[in-house]
């Protein structure tokens, strides 16, 4: 039942969905282990429909900003733009400790990061933005598909992201084209600390090279983004 695509983790019709509203979220998702980001520990989740998962609080803004920010929000940001999945698209989230998913995740952090030759992830959280289209948009107009993946192994904790397609950076109340989903203030990918101390930008974030990250990668597969992001340096 999986979706066959090369670069994405598999996700199933029966992970749980976030509700379809503009800049919506789901719920506060406890989970069962801590997840360490930027040297704190975390206990529960947002999965938020603009292309965030947030720790602290749930982050409904459309229009991206470039970090850091200075109001105490801590988030990941696989592709932070103004996603509205209730014109098209899904966003399916699922947190996980199946042994075949551990040993994937595993297998890919040891291939990404050439000094962590033993790790053993216990826990992982996919979320997956599949054909998610722009605030302004149709059910015509381009669409996104990536996702984030949180893995760790109680200590050291990893974001990876997948970039299946990525076809619109923009929404229109944040200047895009209703049409294109380009130009006006264009997405922001990576990581905020939620201090003015700690973040990271993916290259290209907020300027229309974004729209082109499915083909760059800091692994060496077009597409794939890995960081390891438990320390005060990403």
């Amino acid at each position: 039942p999986a979706h066959a695509m090369a670069s994405l983790y598999p996700f199933w019709q029966n992970d749980t969905k976030t509700p379809k509203v503009d800049d919506g979220s789901s719920p506060e998702i406890k989970i069962s282990v801590p997840f360490i980001f930027f040297g704190a520990p975390y206990r529960s989740v947002y999965v938020n429909n603009n292309g965030v998962i947030s720790f602290n609080a749930l982050v409904s803004q459309f229009t991206p900003e470039a970090f850091p920010l200075t109001d105490g929000r801590a988030f990941v940001a696989p592709f932070w733009a103004d996603v509205h999945n209730g014109i098209r698209g899904e966003i399916y989230y699922r947190e996980s400790r199946d042994p075949e998913l551990l040993r994937r995740a595993s297998k890919d952090i040891r291939k990404h990061f050439k000094d962590m030759a033993s790790f053993s992830a216990i826990w992982v959280f996919i979320v997956t933005w599949e054909e998610v289209t722009f605030y302004g948009g149709s059910s015509t107009t381009p669409v996104n598909t990536f996702q984030a993946v949180l893995i760790t192994d109680g200590v050291s904790s990893f974001a990876i992201f997948n970039y299946h397609e990525i076809s619109w950076t923009t929404g229109t109340a944040s200047g895009g084209d209703p049409l294109t989903g380009l130009g006006g203030v264009m997405a922001q990918a990576g990581f905020n600390g939620g201090n003015v101390t700690n973040f990271f930008s993916i290259p290209g974030s907020r300027t229309p090279d974004i729209v082109n990250i499915e083909e760059t990668t800091n692994v060496n597969i077009p597409g794939r983004w890995a960081f390891k992001i438990d320390g005060r340096e990403i």
